[in-house]
């Protein structure tokens, strides 16, 4: 039965740099979908950084347990190549008291690759390797350490590689992006791929990359074999996306595809809680970015960016997002 099949798969809240910070996560969370969350990562160079900067990325460390207001955990991610620096990140995250360590092999950013960071190690599985293991002694099991990966970084040739490389070096988990660096966020998602790596790993694995639908959660799980997935842009568009794979995995009932009512209440709540602390035109630029986001997969989030993009002030852009509110519900 469908419903048995799918009922513990469990869903990650992707990390997006500059995009799902504290209190995006936090209005994310709030309906029941997501079962973790991972911050922006950490980019750490050569030194351990001060508690501040781990603190301006993951501020739920200040308020044990680390979670959500709604209870969901946050893991804090590390990005990084050099094995000592990341090791000494992970103990001074582990003192701040971080729930879990995860590892970013999988930001294709060039600024981040040129640098030396994310996808970048992709191409030599050897130092996928020491940075997880490094990681992993230094924590010495107190907290569980996670990867994230890649395809690979031009071609798939070191795709399973690279992820037993994660194992070996002793993570716990391993997030797996169904796509190469070079391909970015080009569609398709190599679904398929994930199952090639999951049957050359014993650590679990999690499906990552274009699953925007119900339809797309259910290919991605049975082509990958995966139990769990993680969304990311997907959850950004559609906030109720997670809520509805949830309660389908419980009931088995299709709920309708959230109104543009139901988005804008969210953009509109992330911008009462932004404009407390920014100025007005920066958090006009933060809604935007959003709703651009929104666009994806939904004529009616177009039409309604195209109708707003232009404004620059931010009542009557927040008072235009829905003409008629008469079916919004809250964040």
């Amino acid at each position: 039965m469908v419903v048995n099949l799918l009922q513990n798969g469990r869903i990650g809240l992707a990390p997006m740099e500059g995009v799902i910070d504290a209190l995006t996560r936090d209005l994310l969370t709030r309906q029941p979908g997501f079962d973790w969350t991972v911050t922006e990562f950490v980019r750490v160079v050569d030194a351990r950084l001060p508690p501040r900067v781990f603190y301006k990325h993951c501020p739920e460390l200040t308020k044990p347990p680390v979670a959500t207001p709604s209870g969901i955990p946050v893991h804090l991610q590390l990005l990084g190549a050099d094995p000592a620096a990341l090791a000494a990140n992970a103990r001074q995250a582990l003192a701040l008291g971080a729930v879990s360590v995860d590892l970013n092999f999988g930001c294709p950013a060039k600024l981040v690759n040129r640098h030396d960071g994310g996808a970048s190690l992709l191409r030599q599985p050897e130092r996928v390797y020491k940075a997880v293991k490094a990681v992993s002694e230094a924590l010495a099991g107190d907290i569980p350490v996670t990867a994230k990966i890649r395809l690979g970084f031009s071609n798939r040739r070191l795709a399973v590689a690279c992820a037993q490389a994660t194992e070996a070096g002793g993570a716990a988990q391993l997030v797996v992006h169904a796509r190469t660096r070079d391909e970015g966020y080009r569609p398709p998602a190599h679904w398929e791929w994930i199952g090639k790596i999951r049957r050359q790993v014993s650590i679990p694995v999690v499906a990552n990359g274009d699953i925007w639908t119900l339809e797309d959660y259910w290919k991605a799980r049975t082509l990958s074999g995966c139990r769990d997935v993680m969304l990311g842009r997907s959850a950004l568009a559609d906030p109720w996306l997670a809520p509805r794979i949830r309660h389908w995995q419980q009931t088995g009932e299709r709920l309708p595809d959230s109104s543009w009512a139901m988005r804008a209440s969210v953009l509109k709540e992330y911008a009462a809680h932004q404009r407390q602390h920014l100025p007005d035109r920066v958090v006009v630029s933060l809604v935007k970015q959003w709703l651009a986001q929104m666009r994806q997969g939904s004529s009616e989030a177009n039409e309604n960016f195209q109708r707003v993009k232009r404004l620059t002030e931010l009542t009557l852009l927040l008072d235009s997002l829905v003409i008629d509110e008469q079916h919004a519900e809250p964040a």
